[in-house]
């Protein structure tokens, strides 16, 4: 029997589909060198306030799953000179400290990268293998996402990440909270995608995070410079990815001069909780929600932060929607209010713990999508 013209058989789908996939391994294999030059050129071009290290630090986990220790090596070292030049030519328009810590944290990323292609080579795993580039990226976000200080201005505060058990990879969960000038603000975030890409784009969040945190002076003026963040990778992107840059987002400050009020800022993100010391629960609603980060564009409305009280040993709990996708056997999503009501958590350590085990009890095990988890706590008396 003739072939119909046009008709595709297996064999020759397999033909068309070998040169994407050669392309694609091609593109990836390309990437960690993209990342240091695009680090280079944004650090030489970016104004005074922007840091170029999250281009540094992603270079060396993208090279580790997929190269050899030699080029892994060297990326590292591309990396970490690279972050190094870039604070040196920035000069005095760079904090020291923040410059210094950059520097710290794009060496620690590159020996963890060094790590990450030992254990692949040693597993037998190959430059290609899911299993190895899912590690790379739940390795390369737990390298951006650093355990906070216990204790931040007097508040206490804790952290926990949840590697989900999809196979798509790690996907882009954040946090950070720090002292600044105007109070403790923090971010809880959730960047669309998975794996590396994600993680990258997390890091874009949270660089601008930490520079804008201190300088600007509302949440919304924060909210707007990770806006142009994202804008900014967007706009180095091709094709369909140029619309998959976006990031819901929860930001809150607690101000230096009026320690019981708590300001909140929705961009489409998961409601934060307010826990008191005598089992209460409130769910803080936004006072007018934004859209997304990235979602809406430059002109989408930027929201507007809902203002409340925090009470003396309140805590505060923020956490991503991989929380409330928790499924348990029966298809019931996780419900955190009606879990945790009633709780009595003498800090945010024992609130996070408890929550991280009835999560795993919920689902019979990990959770399908990854969990990010923030909890800050008013001391008592003041």
């Amino acid at each position: 029997m003739r072939r119909r013209e046009g008709a595709v058989t297996p064999e020759g789908g397999g033909e068309r589909r070998a040169p994407v996939a050669r392309s694609v391994r091609l593109l990836v294999r390309r990437l960690p060198a993209l990342l240091i030059v695009g680090g280079l050129a944004f650090g030489m071009a970016a104004p005074a306030g922007y840091t170029a290290a999250p281009f540094f630090s992603a270079a060396p986990p993208a090279a580790a799953p997929l190269s050899s220790l030699r080029t892994t090596a060297l990326t590292a070292l591309a990396a970490t000179l690279g972050e190094i030049w870039t604070v040196l030519y920035r000069g005095a328009a760079q904090d020291r400290r923040a410059s210094v810590t950059e520097i710290v944290l794009v060496f620690a990323v590159s020996l963890l990268a060094l790590g990450i292609n030992r254990a692949v080579r040693h597993s037998g795993g190959h430059g290609g293998h899911p299993d190895a580039v899912r590690e790379a990226a739940e390795a390369a976000q737990r390298a951006v996402l650093p355990t906070p200080p216990a204790r931040l201005a007097g508040f206490a505060v804790a952290a926990r990440y949840l590697g989900g058990r999809t196979a798509a990879g790690a996907g882009g969960d954040l946090y950070a909270v720090q002292e600044t000038r105007h109070g403790v603000r923090l971010i809880v975030g959730d960047v669309r995608g998975k794996g590396l890409p994600a993680v990258v784009s997390a890091m874009t969040v949270l660089g601008a995070f930490r520079e804008a945190a201190d300088d600007a002076a509302t949440l919304e003026a924060v909210a707007s410079r990770l806006e142009r963040a994202l804008e900014r990778e967007r706009e180095r992107c091709d094709g369909p990815e140029r619309s998959e840059h976006f990031a819901t987002a929860l930001l809150a400050e607690i101000p230096a001069d009026e320690p019981s009020v708590l300001r909140v800022l929705h961009r489409g993100h998961p409601f934060p909780l307010l826990l008191t010391p005598d089992g209460g629960l409130r769910e803080l609603f936004p006072g007018e929600p934004g859209l997304p980060l990235g979602a809406g564009g430059m002109g989408s409305p930027p929201g507007r932060p809902a203002e409340t009280f925090f009470p003396a040993g309140a805590l505060l709990l923020c956490f991503t929607d991989g929380v409330t996708a928790a499924r348990d056997l029966f298809g019931r999503c996780y419900h955190p209010p009606g879990r945790l009501r009633g709780g009595r958590f003498p800090d945010p350590d024992v609130l996070l713990d408890t929550l991280v085990e009835d999560i795993t009890r919920h689902t019979g095990g990990e959770p399908v999508d990854d969990v990010a988890l923030l909890a800050v706590q008013r001391p008592m008396g003041e």
